[in-house]
């Protein structure tokens, strides 16, 4: 498991305010379970991380290596299409529809 995505989840539970124990609890983990993964003690099983993730309003999404990149550059761009031709009219962003809703 990626040392990455485990301290995305740990800064995730620590800006929503959460304690490792409430974290536990909302995700049927032990804390000790919690706090091993956070420190990198241990290589948690997928779906530990899947609901620690879902504990914290996330998502854990699978995508293929070789669409990473572009994905990445959508998020980074808010969602928004990259390399819109000059006076094209790009349709509203996922981000701007989902903020909308």
């Amino acid at each position: 498991m990626s040392t990455a995505l485990q301290s995305e989840l740990e800064s995730a539970r620590r800006a929503a305010g959460v304690s490792q124990q409430e974290l536990a609890s909302r995700a049927g983990l032990s804390r000790m379970t919690v706090q091993r993964t956070e420190s990198h003690e241990i290589d948690p099983r997928l779906s530990t991380v899947i609901e620690m993730a879902r504990a914290l309003g996330m998502d854990v999404m699978l995508v293929p290596t070789v669409l990473r990149p572009d994905l990445e550059n959508f998020v980074r761009a808010g969602g928004k299409y990259l390399a819109q031709p000059p006076g094209g009219d790009a349709p509203p962003s996922v981000v701007d529809t989902l903020i909308a809703k």
